[in-house]
């Protein structure tokens, strides 16, 4: 099955995800919550355009399987995943105005125009295979690292969401989907793309590690003088 091949074609980067050191220290408690604050509002971006990517390539899939499942899962993106990202939003005492006022990370910039480029190139199917790796690397590492937890309230919510029985079945909706698209001419082409989804979510967690911006590198000033 291509979710089979997929999972083994990336395993290293989702064990590389797992084991990052935002996963670690949010498991640890140590996560400054700053930086939990900053991920939440770059995973607030990429949720929006995340929920638009899924309503796009339901209007363009002449499967209605494939459409009704995208149409499903950007509603239940807006009436559920964001709804409790608002419910973080307001634990943290992040606003409307704070959100208005930091701008989308290059990386998470990166990772939708990824999504974007792969629907407009590839269809339908390629936007569920760009899609599926945020599903499904959630779930594990909710599944994984849940019962373990962490000693802070907030960040053991967040894992719970991840472990919760509805996410869970809608993650698996999605894997039946992958399979259900992929053809032996278009898997090599899918492989491609969910391996590149996987790479930004791995470096995702980087970016809200490092607080990522735009921001140009000022060049130190060169310690040698040049010879005439």
């Amino acid at each position: 099955m291509f979710t089979d091949q997929a999972h083994a074609a990336t395993l290293a980067s989702w064990t590389a995800s797992k084991h990052h050191p935002f996963i670690t220290q949010l498991c640890a408690g140590t996560l400054p919550r700053e930086t939990f604050r900053y991920y939440l509002i770059q995973d607030h971006y990429y949720l929006q355009e995340f929920g638009k990517i899924h309503d796009l390539a339901g209007d363009q899939s002449t499967d209605p399987r494939v459409a009704k499942q995208l149409h499903a899962g950007a509603e239940h993106l807006r009436q559920g995943e964001i709804a409790v990202r608002q419910a973080f939003f307001d634990r943290l005492n992040i606003t409307a105005a704070e959100v208005a006022a930091t701008p989308v990370a290059p990386t998470g910039y990166a990772y939708t125009s990824h999504l974007y480029r792969a629907l407009t190139t590839v269809g339908p199917a390629g936007a569920v295979a760009g899609l599926l790796p945020c599903y499904w690397l959630y779930a594990e590492i909710g599944q994984e690292l849940a019962q373990a937890g962490s000693p802070v309230p907030i960040y053991q919510d967040w894992l719970d969401t991840y472990d919760a029985d509805d996410y869970t079945e809608m993650m698996t909706d999605q894997l039946a989907l992958a399979n259900h698209i992929a053809t032996p001419a278009n898997t090599a082409t899918l492989l491609d793309i969910f391996e590149k989804s996987s790479w930004y979510e791995l470096n995702f967690w980087q970016m809200a590690l490092d607080h990522e911006n735009w921001n140009i590198p000022v060049a130190e000033p060169s310690d040698f003088s040049a010879e005439n």
